[in-house]
């Protein structure tokens, strides 16, 4: 099993979960993050006043999915995060050792 964290522009939430649906992920959880890579932020104007904006707001998205759905699922991701600009964000896959269900103590593949 894998443990897919994607980065991602907020208002490509609902495109990603779409995806994801549409391939048969069942469930994941999402965390409203803020940073920065390469866009270094950027300056708005308030009441006259130019500040820096240093962390931008993203979207986190967690999704567990067996081995051989990793690619599928990442290319789902890929497609409809892209905006094909600066800051469409990032995807990463990590290797989990077990998954325990907490209310059935069932574990691996029968606990997603």
């Amino acid at each position: 099993m894998k443990l897919i964290a994607a980065i991602i522009k907020p208002f490509k939430l609902n495109d990603v979960r779409d995806a994801l649906s549409a391939i048969g992920v069942s469930g994941m959880t999402v965390t409203e993050v803020k940073g920065f890579g390469r866009q270094k932020g950027h300056t708005e104007l308030y009441r006259g006043a130019e500040y820096a904006i240093e962390f931008l707001p993203k979207v986190k998205i967690e999704a567990i999915t067996p081995d051989d759905a990793v690619d599928l699922a990442t290319e789902a991701i890929e497609r409809a995060a892209r905006t094909g600009k600066i800051g469409d964000g990032k995807i990463f896959v990590i290797s989990l050792e077990e998954v325990i269900r907490i209310r059935t103590s069932e574990t691996g593949a029968d606990a997603l």
